[in-house]
C-alpha cells in the first residue's frame, strides 16, 4: 500500500514539474518516451534588450539561451525539438538563440507552425534538420528598426552590415542560394506595406530555406533517427563517446 502510494506521488511530482516548466518556460523535458527530448517553444515575439508590452506574447532570449545552455549539458537529455510560431523580433537576440543552436552537438530538429518570420527565418534553419508544415509560413524581409532613426550614411551602413549577418547565417545553415534569398527579402510586388516576400510551407521546402515538409510526427521521427544515428557512431568510436 505505501508503495503505490509512494509511486502515485512520483507520478505527481513529476506531473507537477511538467505543469512548471511549460508555464515558467514554455518548454518541457519529455523522459517517458523511446528517447529523452526537450520541447522548446518559440513564439510570439522575440524579445531582447527592451521589454515589451505586457499584453505582447514573448518568448525572452534571458530564459532560453540558459536552457540551450542547460540542454546541451545534461548528459540524460539526448536532442531537442524546436517549435516555432512566431512574429519574428530583436536581430540581435534572435541570432543569439539560433547561433547557440546551430552549436550544439545534441541532435536537433525544428519545426514551423503558423509561421515562421522575420528573424524567425534563421531560428527555423539553426537546427540540424528542419521542418514546416504545408499550412506555415515564412515571411522574408529586411532589417527594420522602430523610433527615431538618423538619415545618415552611417545608418544605411549599420543595417546593411546587420542584414548581412542575417544573410550569411541563413545560407551557411540552410540549403537557399544567396542570390535567391537576397532576392526574395527585396521583392517589392508581394507586400502591400513592406518589401519581402511570403512563403508557404511547400514554396519554403522549394528554394531550399527549409528540408523538409511535414508535421509533429514527422519531425519526433527524423530527431530519433538523428539520436540513433549519433548512438551507433558513440558505441563504434568509444574515443568519441569519451570526447
Amino acid at each position: 500500500m505505501d508503495k503505490e502510494k509512494t509511486n502515485d506521488d512520483s507520478v505527481l511530482d513529476e506531473e507537477e514539474e511538467l505543469r512548471e516548466q511549460v508555464l515558467e518556460n514554455g518548454s518541457v523535458t519529455l523522459r517517458k518516451a523511446k528517447h529523452v527530448i526537450h520541447c522548446l517553444c518559440i513564439i510570439g515575439q522575440v524579445e531582447g534588450h527592451y521589454i515589451l508590452p505586457p499584453q505582447n506574447k514573448t518568448t525572452k532570449y534571458e530564459h532560453v539561451i540558459p536552457q540551450l545552455v542547460a540542454i546541451e549539458q545534461d548528459s540524460q537529455i539526448e536532442g531537442l525539438l524546436i517549435i516555432l510560431n512566431t512574429v519574428g523580433g530583436d536581430v540581435e537576440a534572435g541570432l543569439a538563440i539560433a547561433e547557440l543552436i546551430s552549436g550544439m552537438k545534441k541532435p536537433t530538429v525544428s519545426l514551423v507552425l503558423g509561421g515562421g518570420h522575420s528573424i524567425g527565418v534563421p531560428l527555423a534553419c539553426s537546427s540540424r534538420q528542419s521542418f514546416i508544415a504545408p499550412s506555415a509560413t515564412m515571411t522574408i524581409h529586411p532589417v527594420r528598426m522602430n523610433g527615431l532613426v538618423l538619415g545618415v550614411p552611417q545608418t544605411l551602413s549599420y543595417f546593411d552590415k546587420m542584414q548581412e549577418r542575417i544573410v550569411r547565417f541563413v545560407v551557411d545553415n540552410s540549403g537557399i542560394d544567396p542570390e535567391e534569398f537576397r532576392k526574395l527579402m527585396m521583392n517589392t510586388g508581394e507586400l502591400v506595406m513592406d518589401v519581402g516576400t511570403v512563403l508557404d510551407g511547400e514554396a519554403a521546402v522549394d528554394c531550399g530555406l527549409i528540408d523538409h515538409l511535414g508535421g509533429l510526427h514527422e519531425a519526433i521521427d527524423c530527431l530519433y533517427s538523428m539520436i540513433e544515428e549519433r548512438e551507433g557512431d558513440e558505441h563504434a568510436d568509444p574515443q568519441h563517446r569519451q570526447s
